[in-house]
């Protein structure tokens, strides 16, 4: 069945009209953060300052630092857990739909019910809130998602050859790194990535789980933060910059991601 003309037309300008609703005000934002005038809205010409303003502010670079501890470690901790994780469920089908619900509640459940029940948690064992409360809830807001990422290359990978191994003598542990590993090295990396990308990105439950004061601020927080007092074109730098590290990771995370559902 061929489309007409017109309907071929139609539905590219449909798809024309989505992609500028999502993206134009994106580029405003990046554009309007080279802006030289100190109005948000208006342009007055090409300047980078509000970039140099950015790199000399001590309370941004010690929230960003904030962010890249979170980031860097929540990742590697949800990385391996999710990794192990997925190895496991694979090699252990029968255990059922049930506990893959439980390992993917954290995708589907709303930011804002599992920053409350992490909080409650925390508050139940009565933890100081901190970095490290916010790192705990992002491994467990980034482990399904690793876990995903892995589980989608092992869906194609040949447990026979883990069965070779150990048949050879191999221990669990050089089977793991000399066959295992390599095959979805490319999916964990993904996950890794995509992990990071979220944990820069969030905010909600890292808002209701960090501590008092700026040692626990990350940048997510500090932009909402700084636009409560009004759009600056440094507010647009900052986002410029946090947006520019997310789609940079995403888009590595996609290609790695792509090439091993291909395989």
């Amino acid at each position: 069945m061929t489309s007409s003309p017109a309907r071929i037309f139609g539905l590219r300008t449909i798809l024309v009209l989505v992609f500028a609703f999502l993206y134009i005000p994106i580029a405003v934002l990046v554009a309007l953060s080279f802006n030289q005038g100190g109005l948000p809205t208006v342009w007055s010409g090409f300047s980078l300052k509000w970039y140099a303003s950015l790199a000399g502010n001590a309370a941004i670079l010690s929230v960003a630092l904030n962010t890249l501890i979170v980031a860097l470690v929540s990742t590697a901790i949800a990385t391996l857990l999710g990794t192990l994780l997925a190895i496991g469920v694979e090699m252990r089908r029968q255990y059922g739909r049930g506990l893959e619900a439980l390992i993917f509640a954290p995708m589907i459940i709303p930011d804002i019910v599992l920053a409350i029940a992490l909080l409650s948690f925390f508050s139940m064992l009565d933890f100081t809130l901190g970095l490290h409360t916010i790192i705990l809830a992002h491994v467990v807001f980034n482990l399904a998602f690793v876990c995903s990422v892995v589980r989608a290359r092992l869906k194609s990978f040949d447990w026979s050859i883990v069965e070779a191994s150990a048949d050879l003598g191999a221990s669990a542990l050089t089977t793991f790194r000399r066959v295992t590993l390599p095959v979805i090295l490319p999916a964990v990396v993904a996950g890794a990535l995509l992990a990071f990308t979220l944990s820069v990105d969030e905010f909600i439950i890292a808002f209701f789980t960090s501590g008092a004061g700026r040692a626990s601020t990350t940048l997510p927080m500090q932009i909402y933060s700084m636009i409560r007092f009004g759009i600056t074109p440094e507010i647009n730098a900052l986002a410029a910059i946090v947006m520019a590290v997310s789609i940079t990771a995403l888009t590595l995370s996609q290609r790695l991601n792509r090439g091993v559902i291909g395989q």
